[in-house]
C-alpha cells in the first residue's frame, strides 16, 4: 500500500530530518541526542510555557494542538509529527515558549535535544539552520492546509486525511485510537466519528475495532480526502532528497 513521499527517506527506527541532514551537522547534532522512549499521552509541550527539549519522532506519532483562551478553552488538532519531523520549532524560529500543546498520541520512540544544545547547534552550523528552516516551512503548509479542512471540509473528507496523515507516519496499516479521541482531535461529536467510520468499514476502506483502525483501500481515502490532502506531504517529499556529502 503506497504511502505519501514523506516516509521516502524515513525508514523505521530512523528519523527523516536527521536522515536528510548533512554529514557534518549529523555529527554535529550526535554527542547532543539522547535516545528515549516516549508513553501513551505524555505531553511535550504546554501551550505558553517554555520548551525544555526538542524531540526528534522515530517511531510513533505526536499529536499538536491549539487550545483557545476563555472559559470553555476549546481545542483542536493542527497537525501530527511522525518519524518525518520533530517538535520544538518554536526553538527552530528562534522563540523559547511553545503556541500550542504537543502529546504523544502514538508511543514513541525518539531523539531528545535539550533546548540549549539545539540553540547552540543552530548557531554554529547555517546549514543546519537551512534545514530545519525549510521543515518550519512544511509544518507552516500543514496548518495551512489544517484551516482549510476544518474550514471547509465534512467530517467525512476531514477523517479521510486524519486517518491519511496517521497512516503516513505509522509502520503498517494499523493505527491505535479511539473514537472518543478522534472526536477530539476533529472537533465533533464521539456519534460522528462512529457513523463516519462504519460507512468507511462498509465501503471496504478500513477496518476498525475498538481502539484500532486498520487501513484497507487507501485510495478511497485518498479519494474522499481530495484537495484536503496531499500539498504538505508533497513538500515534505521534496526536502527528503539525499544531502550533498
Amino acid at each position: 500500500m503506497v504511502k505519501m513521499a514523506l516516509n521516502v527517506a524515513c525508514t523505521a527506527g530512523s528519523n527523516g530530518l536527521l536522515t536528510c541532514l548533512k554529514t557534518s551537522d549529523r555529527d554535529l547534532l550526535a554527542p547532543r541526542l539522547e535516545a528515549v522512549k516516549l508513553g501513551l499521552r505524555q505531553r511535550l509541550e504546554f501551550t505558553g510555557r517554555q520548551i525544555g527539549a526538542a524531540y526528534f519522532i522515530e517511531h510513533g506519532i505526536v499529536s499538536v494542538v491549539t487550545i483557545g483562551g476563555g472559559s470553555h478553552r476549546p481545542q483542536t488538532e493542527v497537525g501530527l509529527i511522525g518519524r518525518e519531523g520533530m517538535t520544538g520549532l518554536a526553538l527552530v524560529l528562534g522563540h523559547n515558549r511553545s503556541p500550542h500543546d504537543a502529546f504523544v498520541q502514538a508511543e514513541c520512540t525518539a531523539q531528545r535535544i535539550t533546548a540549549e544544545d539545539l540553540r547552540d547547534a543552530l548557531q554554529e552550523s547555517p546549514t543546519l539552520l537551512a534545514t530545519l528552516l525549510r521543515y518550519a516551512y512544511v509544518w507552516s503548509v500543514t496548518l495551512a492546509q489544517t484551516a482549510l479542512a476544518n474550514a471547509r471540509g465534512s467530517l467525512e473528507e476531514r477523517l479521510a486525511r486524519w486517518l491519511l496523515m496517521a497512516h503516513d507516519r505509522s509502520d503498517g496499516d494499523e493505527i491505535y485510537l479511539t473514537h472518543e479521541f478522534l472526536s477530539l482531535m476533529l472537533g465533533t461529536r464521539r456519534a460522528g466519528v462512529t457513523t463516519a467510520l462504519n460507512a468507511f468499514d462498509t465501503r471496504g476502506w478500513i477496518g476498525h475495532a475498538r481502539g484500532r483502525v486498520t487501513i484497507v483501500h487507501r485510495r478511497g481515502l485518498e479519494q474522499l480526502a481530495s484537495g484536503f490532502y496531499g500539498v504538505p506531504e508533497a513538500e515534505y517529499g521534496r526536502m527528503n532528497h539525499p544531502p550533498e556529502v
